[in-house]
């Protein structure tokens, strides 16, 4: 644990501010898990059936029109694949299958969004990359990948890596094989084709003292300018010639990030904002309210979920989860996996129906590609996907997708959105006006 790494709050009996992980060889998250009294709000029975439609078509203008921020590009397309800098990636033209966004009507019930999203995005032996992708293509869902810019870098190649306040190469997480970097590769592709987002989880994955709450906004530009450089010079760094390019262009369609932590992101907004970016997710611990936007841009944190039979609200990551039920164990006592499992399902599902049935604000989950304790958490994902996703109303989707939907809003709908109890099931008429 360090001590040193969270120095500015003090936990509770439901709050651990962790440090890095030594135990894993690849992420090693560190996540706050805030804790606090039950808000007291009752249980809800889930309700059955439920349609799996997604009325989906080409984004919002709004998502590509500034092309005048720090590092944004507009290629003119023509139909036809256009291959960018040393073949790394291309522009194929708008990402296919996205949510078309549309305002809300007169007393119009808001649809139930609900936001996946995984850090790191590495495909590495335990496939879990293309597990969910999979997931994600056979439920009609939109998922959100937050890659780890290194995880595309050989590790003799580490030094180009010139993290803020650290020498060069140095990473607070392992670099990938050659054969994980060629299959992350294929990941990200079809991932893109399928529709999901790919985000940046930044490069080094570094906490606390010298981390990114310590980092100048100059800093913060940095990390993001190589985050794109591993992208757009994967082929160089690797000298792999048997992959195709990526068929995005990340400076067009990557607007959006997590950073490590969730630290610094008062800086980061400002250097994000240079960048064209539209979203963060790298804030912590609102109730499930409609999200508002911050320095311009929409921020979209991580949510405060019913815990422990409704007695504590914990945060929407897996990692709170493995603090509170393992003491932050990856590897604990297996006679507890199951009720550990049924503990995290019960509470994402607790989380979705106090806003289903209530304010509809938006449910957003975030995780890690990990097996920590047998696995269980990713279970618990996958049986939140396939109870939720096919209901009556709900859109799984990306979070690019969901400042999609929220750009088109009319202000004032948003302000009396926000103004919902997240259990708070109100007549519509007088909210959507």
């Amino acid at each position: 644990m360090n001590s040193n790494a969270h120095r500015r709050r003090r936990p509770s009996r439901r709050t651990r501010l962790p440090g890095r992980l030594t135990a894993h060889p690849r992420i090693l998250a560190a996540v706050i898990a805030i804790g606090v009294a039950c808000l007291a709000i009752p249980s809800l029975v889930l309700a059955s059936g439920g349609d799996a439609a997604r009325a989906r078509s080409m984004p919002a203008k709004s998502s590509d029109e500034d092309a005048t921020a720090e590092g944004k590009q507009e290629p003119p397309w023509d139909g036809r694949t256009k291959v960018l800098g040393d073949g790394s990636t291309s522009y194929t033209g708008p990402q296919p299958d996205q949510l078309k966004p549309t305002p809300l009507k007169p007393g119009e019930k808001p649809p139930q969004f609900v936001v996946f999203s995984w850090d790191g995005g590495l495909q590495g032996d335990d496939q879990l990359f293309s597990h969910y992708r999979e997931l994600s293509k056979a439920y009609n869902t939109h998922m959100t990948y937050f890659l780890t810019g290194i995880y595309l870098l050989p590790k003799d190649k580490k030094t180009l890596y010139r993290p803020p306040m650290h020498q060069p190469g140095v990473a607070s997480i392992s670099y990938p094989t050659n054969e994980h970097i060629r299959a992350t590769l294929e990941q990200l592709s079809k991932a893109w084709e399928d529709g999901n987002e790919i985000g940046s989880h930044f490069n080094g994955h570094f906490c606390g003292t010298q981390g990114g709450g310590d980092w100048s906004v100059e800093e913060w530009k940095s990390e993001i300018r190589q985050f794109y450089s591993f992208m757009e010079q994967w082929k160089t760094n690797t000298g792999y010639t048997d992959i195709p390019a990526l068929p995005f262009d990340p400076k067009r369609d990557i607007t959006g990030g997590r950073a490590p932590c969730l630290e610094g992101q008062k800086n980061l907004l400002t250097a994000a904002k240079s960048f064209g970016w539209r979203y963060d997710a790298s804030s912590t611990g609102d109730f499930q309210i409609w999200p508002t936007k911050k320095n311009g841009i929409w921020d979209f944190p991580l949510q405060m979920l019913p815990y422990e039979g409704g007695k504590y609200q914990g945060l929407s990551m897996d990692f709170n989860f493995l603090y509170n039920q393992a003491n932050g164990e990856t590897d604990g006592d297996p006679a507890k996996y199951s009720e550990w499992e049924q503990e995290t399902l019960k509470s994402y599902l607790a989380g979705f129906n106090r806003v289903y049935y209530g304010s509809r604000a938006p449910l957003i989950i975030g995780n890690h590609f990990e097996n920590w304790n047998g696995g269980i958490y990713m279970k618990a994902v996958d049986e939140v996907v396939k109870n939720v996703c096919v209901r009556k109303d709900v859109r799984c989707v990306s979070f690019r997708e969901l400042a999609d939907w929220m750009d088109v809003q009319r202000p004032e709908v948003l302000e009396q959105l926000r103004s919902l109890d997240p259990a708070q099931s109100p007549d519509w008429t007088t909210v959507v006006k």
